[in-house]
């Protein structure tokens, strides 16, 4: 019996651990994108998001092969607003500030989410913060202060630099805000459930935005079949496989456990930034990132 709890543990945590090293090449390949063809910001999260939706509308189809009981209006009025807080607005703050700042810096920023979640429970839902939390929240805002100062004394020239940062800074919040919600509605809407319908709303509101502003099929095509590739990669390799691998990582070691465990992502990132993008690795950034990395171990540590 010990051995078979062993064994599942373990495979949650490669399961984890894979889940988010994918999520962290999401940047990675918005940046390489940006660099090799002419595709904006939006037209790039269009593509990211009609390659996910056959996959999400599957998960729809066999929520509703399990004759689970309908949601409310409240529930649907919840799911729709935290689809397009957490994957429309985020995605597309997210997007256009990669236009601007490194994908190293645009991860650590990404990963003070946790922090602004704590902060969100503490003055909205008034629940108590721990002291363990408030030292995380220092060496996480300490730890991103001086991978900033050290991104600003190599980025000088960039004149974008400051809206690009705030950009991902406001993604940051949106997605907060998206799993604080989440959080609070999953136990009663269901995982699976929740996560496909607030991502079916969250594909509308791109789509919306991308009609709205003249777009069209046209748009999509531009540079031809390598643009196709940036999209499929997006919506397979750094949205849906991630997606469910860290649901399933859920389900064998916990949220605290998943929580601590993808304090990799920046990591992954800043490598994979480094070795595929070229971006250089300097100590502020190093000692920004450990500091980030610890305090966010502390408050999935702590999470109940």
């Amino acid at each position: 019996m010990e051995g078979k709890k062993h064994t599942v543990a373990l495979a949650g945590f490669l399961i984890t651990i894979t889940g988010s090293i994918l999520f962290s090449t999401k940047a990675i390949i918005v940046k390489v994108a940006f660099a090799h063809t002419h595709m904006d910001a939006l037209t790039l999260l269009m593509l990211r998001m009609t390659f996910s939706l056959p996959f999400y509308l599957a998960a729809v189809w066999l929520t509703r092969q399990k004759g689970l009981t309908p949601l409310t209006t409240r529930q649907w009025l919840g799911v729709i607003g935290l689809g397009l807080f957490g994957y429309y607005l985020s995605s597309l703050f997210d997007f256009v500030g990669l236009q601007y700042v490194t994908a190293g810096l645009e991860r650590l920023i990404l990963f003070l989410y946790p922090t602004f979640a704590v902060l969100i429970n503490t003055f909205i839902f008034k629940q108590p913060v721990v002291r363990t939390q408030k030292i995380a929240l220092l060496l996480t805002y300490t730890g991103i202060g001086i991978a900033y100062l050290g991104e600003l004394n190599i980025d000088t020239s960039n004149p974008n630099f400051f809206w690009g940062s705030f950009l991902i800074f406001l993604c940051s919040i949106t997605y907060s805000v998206y799993i604080v919600g989440s959080g609070r509605m999953i136990p009663t809407v269901g995982v699976t459930r929740f996560t496909a319908y607030a991502m079916l709303a969250s594909t509308a509101g791109v789509f919306t935005h991308f009609a709205l502003q003249g777009r069209g099929l046209h748009d999509l095509q531009q540079g031809g079949t390598p643009i196709i590739w940036y999209g499929i990669l997006l919506a397979t390799i750094a949205t849906v496989l991630p997606t469910f691998m860290m649901s399933t990582g859920m389900k064998h070691i916990g949220s605290n456990n998943v929580a601590i465990i993808s304090a990799v992502g920046p990591v992954s990132t800043i490598i994979q930034a480094h070795f595929i993008l070229g971006e250089k690795i300097f100590t502020a950034q190093i000692i920004g990132t450990v500091l980030v990395v610890i305090g966010v171990i502390l408050i999935g540590w702590k999470r109940k």
